[in-house]
């Protein structure tokens, strides 16, 4: 063996059998799994550290000596390895400026099974010992290996015992009609312990208000269009590590959620069943129910969403420019007769004033695409930039034109999809800006050039 191999051979020995020889510098990792206390002078990462040191100190006659750098991960799970100060202890480990790591218990470093193996794998490969301060094993061994394994296996289930109290506990608790944590909605307050919903008499005013507005407009977006004008905004809040969350301007998927909420009507729905809260009500059941009525009847007369069913040949592709959002296709039906469309997201969700594009005729717009891209390749004095090679691309686009109008709309969507990654389109100015996937160019050639071919092979069997 060589000297690497004999430090790995002493992966959590004692120190007093005498195997690990010469200077051993040992990394401390310490952990705990909330940020409570952290603030303390002592907390529990000191306190796992200085035991880690005081057990190094009993050890100085073999050469063994603590780091200066500190590895500690307060407010860390150790159900996953994504831990900073870990990370950092493997860079490290990867340099060779650690010998042993050593933690208070073996959960400190991990409480998955796997994720511990993965760890030993490393330690193994770089020749690092382990410790654990109050747990001695020997991980070399068969009978340290199953000791260290059964460890693990206690430290997962334990683990997944918790975890099974607690959502058990929350379903419980549920059912029993209290609030056991989430984003609050607009009308309500959290507990000074989190313990329940206490009404904010200022928004629960303006969520009553809102439903009225509903019935009274019977559609979404005139009452976006009224809570812009009002500046009302979403429930604003801010976490327990202080970051700010909502406050924004009502779109038509937050004022559905607004208006769909049964929480507003002193009840808690948990997996599709209802259950009276122990919060107080805001939104009177009888307005509630009449505005789920007026919902309901709005959705089966051009509420849902339209599939594409009818040739969208840009769906997914087409953006509105000056709003930087999508453009879903839709129609209309006037005397039988369908009309298709393209309409900006915004626009639809925050109403006709918002957005400059608006809606865009579905047959002109893709027509326009479909002229410019077979317009293309007639003209090579053009250098197309995203194309990876400019010959590649003029022979797709030569023959894309011939057989374009032959192809099914199922093809035609495709190849489109193919060669596209972006459609824009500016209201303001009326321009249209074609993104082109590159390399999707050489893959379009081929696929062209295979129905060209065959094509040309059914011509030729019907002349025959």
């Amino acid at each position: 063996m060589n000297g690497s191999e004999d430090r790995t051979s002493s992966m959590g020995m004692q120190p007093s059998s005498g195997v690990l020889n010469g200077p051993v510098r040992c990394a401390i990792y310490t952990r705990k799994s909330t940020d409570e206390g952290l603030d303390q002078d002592f907390n529990s990462l000191d306190a796992q550290r200085e035991s880690a040191e005081a057990y190094v100190a009993s050890q100085k006659h073999e050469g063994w000596s603590c780091l200066s750098e500190r590895y500690d991960d307060g407010g860390f799970t150790g159900g996953n390895l994504e831990r900073p100060a870990l990370k950092q202890l493997f860079a490290d480990i990867e340099t060779g400026r650690i010998d042993c790591v050593m933690v208070y218990k073996v959960d400190r470093l991990s409480r998955s099974l796997l994720d511990f193996t993965r760890i030993m794998e490393i330690f193994d490969k770089h020749g690092v010992s382990f410790v654990s301060v109050t747990q001695q094993f020997n991980t070399t061994s068969s009978m340290g290996r199953l000791t260290l394994n059964i460890l693990l296996s206690f430290a997962q289930f334990e683990r997944e015992i918790i975890s099974e109290r607690t959502r058990d506990k929350m379903s419980a608790a549920r059912k029993k009609g209290k609030w056991v944590g989430g984003m609050p909605v607009l009308g309500y307050d959290l507990g000074s312990k989190g313990g329940g919903l206490i009404v904010n008499e200022e928004e629960a005013a303006r969520v009553q208000a809102i439903y009225r507005l509903y019935l009274e407009r019977k559609a979404l977006i005139p009452v976006v269009r009224e809570l812009e004008h009002r500046q009302w905004q979403t429930k604003q809040w801010t976490t327990r590590r202080g970051r700010e969350r909502g406050g924004k301007l009502f779109t038509k998927g937050s004022l559905f959620r607004l208006l769909t909420n049964i929480i507003y009507t002193g009840k808690i729905n948990y997996k599709g069943t209802i259950y009276a809260g122990e919060h107080c009500q805001i939104v009177d059941t009888e307005v509630w129910q009449r505005v789920q009525d007026v919902l309901r009847h709005n959705g089966r007369t051009g509420g849902k969403k339209v599939h594409d069913k009818h040739g969208a040949l840009l769906k997914g592709l087409l953006y509105c420019s000056p709003c930087e959002a999508g453009m879903v296709h839709s129609y209309t039906l006037n005397n039988k007769k369908r009309y298709r469309y393209y309409v900006c997201i915004n626009a639809q969700q925050r109403g006709w004033t918002s957005c400059p594009t608006k809606s865009l005729n579905a047959h002109e717009i893709e027509t326009a695409v479909v002229d410019y891209i077979r317009g293309i390749g007639k003209k090579r004095e053009i250098t197309v930039e995203t194309a990876a090679d400019e010959r590649d691309f003029m022979k797709a686009l030569s023959v894309l034109d011939p057989v374009w109008d032959s192809l099914a709309s199922r093809e035609q969507s495709r190849i489109i999809r193919l060669l596209l990654k972006r459609v824009s389109y500016d209201g303001q100015d009326g321009k249209v800006r074609v993104t082109f996937h590159s390399q999707g160019i050489k893959a379009l050639y081929m696929e062209l050039s295979s129905v060209d071919r065959r094509k040309s092979n059914e011509k030729n069997v019907a002349q025959s």
